[in-house]
Order: structure tokens, then sequence, then C-alpha cells
């Protein structure tokens, strides 16, 4: 099986469709702008008869949406990939506030770490006291799944040296 490091546009749209489809998230006037930008600009992907179809005021919101939304899933990742593009452009707000957008980062989890060890190294540096000094120890014996064998080596090797120092 093929691993994927990033999800497809069809998966986000999967992902969004509750968040897009609740009541009162997208106005009528706003999803015919964002038909009208797909069967305009990208005529191959929403063809006329289909976007009247998705226009079509005796259906209400909803189904139109989710039928869209739908279709687009079908067509593949690029038309899904121009929905949210349409969707950007008229509506910036509701783009950054979707919930695939929100997925924490790795960058979030580098800040941790280093919020983490940054405080372990305050405390080491700033109390001599031999607790502050294993505890420590211990943060750096699990960091090389992070900063590598030969840095927690030479961090440890530091630490053993620095008692004896004083």
């Amino acid at each position: 099986m093929l691993f994927r490091k990033y999800p497809t546009y069809c998966d986000r749209l999967r992902q969004d469709m509750a968040f897009l489809t609740s009541k009162g998230r997208l106005s009528e006037q706003l999803v015919d702008k964002i038909i009208l930008q797909l069967n305009r600009v990208y005529p191959q992907i929403l063809t006329n008869k289909e976007a009247e179809k998705f226009r079509n005021p005796k259906a209400s919101l909803h189904s139109r949406l989710s039928n869209l939304i739908a279709h687009l899933q079908k067509e593949g990742d690029k038309p899904c990939q121009e929905f949210y593009r349409a969707l950007q452009i008229n509506a910036e707000q509701l783009y950054n506030n979707l919930p695939s957008r929100r997925i924490l980062s790795p960058t979030f989890f580098l800040a941790c770490f280093s919020i983490a060890a940054g405080l372990a190294f305050y405390m080491y540096c700033c109390n001599s006291d031999s607790k502050v000094l294993g505890g420590a120890k211990k943060i750096l014996g699990f960091s090389p799944i992070i900063i590598g064998r030969h840095v927690r080596n030479i961090c440890m090797l530091y630490m053993e040296d620095a008692p004896r120092n004083n």
C-alpha cells in the first residue's frame, strides 16, 4: 500500500463536507459564485448543463452543495483542488476556518519539543542541585528520536563532566 504524506484534495473535501454543508455556512450567492467560477474558468470540470443543475433554485441549498461536492469527488483530485481555489477566492475567511486546514503541522511538534528542551536546559543551568541534573538527563535520554544519537552523546558527556568541574 502506498503511503501518502498529505491527504488529497478529495480526502480534504470529504473531511470538510459536513462543515461546508452545515446550515448558514455558505450562502446561495456564494455557492452560485463558486459554481460559475468552476464552469467559466474550468468548463472541463463543470459543464454548462452540470452548472445549471447545481444552480437550480428549486432544490435546497444543502442538496445542491452536497451533490456538487459528490460530483467533484467523482471527477478526481483536480476538480476538488479547483473547488478549494474558488472557495478561497470568494470566501477566504471560511476557507481559513476549514477543519482540514486546522490540522497540526510537524512545525507545531518541533516548537513544543524546543520549548521542553529549552526549559530542561534552563533548569539545568540555573540550579546546580543534583535532582535537577537527573531530570535533565532523563529528558536528554529520550532525545535520540528527535535530535539524533551523536548530539545526545555529546550532551550527555557535557552533563557528566559539568559536575566534576565545579
